[in-house]
């Protein structure tokens, strides 16, 4: 009799609610009571939770990741004529977000490595439009942020961190949330730190910005329908405050599981035709996504499909070819390295629960590939 094929999906939250359950349940419920949905204590709670955990001096909970990108380039009054430099291997919102406040997207090529971007491209592509810089700490592994915060001091630019998917990342020892003008994260339910829906947050160690930032997620208002400035609706609900804040208290032990998650799978695909992510030494790396670059990766994605196994692309076409930005006048060749990625990249399971004969499974199925 055939055996039946082991299913590992890529990602699997009901196996880590199991962990905090029965508190979130009950966090939820006192929101339930208290009738209070939008912001509320439980947000503010929150807010002075992650500030502690990051070690910066200010925390605010907006909406979504993306959100938080938006309202950081409005609290720099970043808009029409204005150019914003970031990488192209990265998810839609982080060049879409300069193009809805009105600003110019413009491209530095990625780094072989980190798939980060290459502090060594930035500088050529600054202009006098420029305003920002963004850098995105991709996978969960912090953007050389020593190089690109020279550069934006030496031409009086801003930097804007997308860590959407760092939180718990650290560089020289600093965590994440403290290097850039503002950082942004996201809590979307498959992140490390998971909200029960949308939410993000952005960070700084600056009180001016700070205070722009909370004005303008509630429309800009304060007092009570008296309008300091334009915002919009960036904020984030009670019970997500309050889910968050039971699920902080787990971060650093997942964060480890999924370090050694990949500990297993390096050592696995050590000397194989697979490469395995490289962190840099001097980062600590989270690991939101486990990206491999493999050879013939569509062919290998859709036999470890067919054999149970899950795995997604991150992202399968660089935002410098995305239809949208056409008028941005960029062609193929353009950034040869994020091209690169775009087509050899392929993320596998790494999530906290994966038991040991579950990696090694994912792994030899993917070797197998190759025989």
């Amino acid at each position: 009799m055939k055996g039946t094929l082991m299913q590992i999906p890529f990602f699997d939250l009901k196996g880590q609610y199991a962990e905090y359950k029965a508190e979130a349940l009950q966090v939820i419920g006192e929101v339930c009571e208290s009738q209070m949905f939008c912001l509320g204590p439980y947000v503010a709670k929150f807010e002075e939770k992650i500030r502690d955990y990051c070690g910066c001096k200010y925390a605010i909970g907006v909406s979504s990741g993306t959100d938080a990108l938006l309202l950081s380039l409005m609290a720099l009054e970043i808009g029409a004529g204005d150019e914003v430099i970031t990488t192209p291997f990265t998810f839609f919102a982080t060049a879409a977000s300069v193009a809805r406040v009105g600003a110019k997207p413009v491209f530095a090529d990625a780094d072989e490595d980190s798939y980060n971007i290459d502090p060594a491209r930035i500088e050529e592509k600054v202009t006098e439009k420029t305003r920002a810089i963004i850098p995105v700490h991709l996978f969960g592994q912090t953007a050389q942020m020593k190089p690109v915060m020279e550069i934006a001091g030496r031409h009086g630019l801003a930097v804007i961190e997308d860590g959407a998917q760092a939180l718990g990342a650290t560089q020289n020892g600093i965590k994440c949330g403290n290097f850039g003008d503002l950082v942004c994260f996201s809590f979307y339910p498959t992140k490390n730190l998971g909200a029960f829906g949308d939410a993000g947050l952005v960070t700084t160690n600056n009180g001016e910005l700070a205070e722009k930032v909370r004005l303008l997620r509630v429309h800009g208002e304060n007092p009570r329908y008296i309008h300091r400035m334009i915002g919009g609706n960036f904020r984030m609900d009670n019970i997500q405050g309050a889910v968050l804040s039971v699920k902080l208290k787990h971060l650093d032990g997942w964060n480890e599981k999924r370090r050694g998650n990949a500990v297993i799978y390096d050592g696995i695909f050590a000397g194989s035709p697979v490469k395995a992510p490289v962190t840099e030494p001097n980062n600590f790396s989270i690991y939101n996504l486990y990206t491999i670059r493999a050879p013939e990766r569509d062919g290998l994605r859709e036999y470890l499909t067919e054999n149970g196994v899950g795995c997604g692309v991150f992202y399968p076409k660089p935002l410098h070819l995305q239809e949208c930005f056409t008028e941005l006048g960029y062609k193929a060749g353009d950034f040869p390295v994020a091209e690169r990625l775009c087509s050899e990249v392929l993320s596998l399971p790494i999530y906290p629960e994966l038991r040991l004969e579950q990696i090694e499974h994912v792994a030899k199925t993917v070797l197998r590939f190759y025989e």
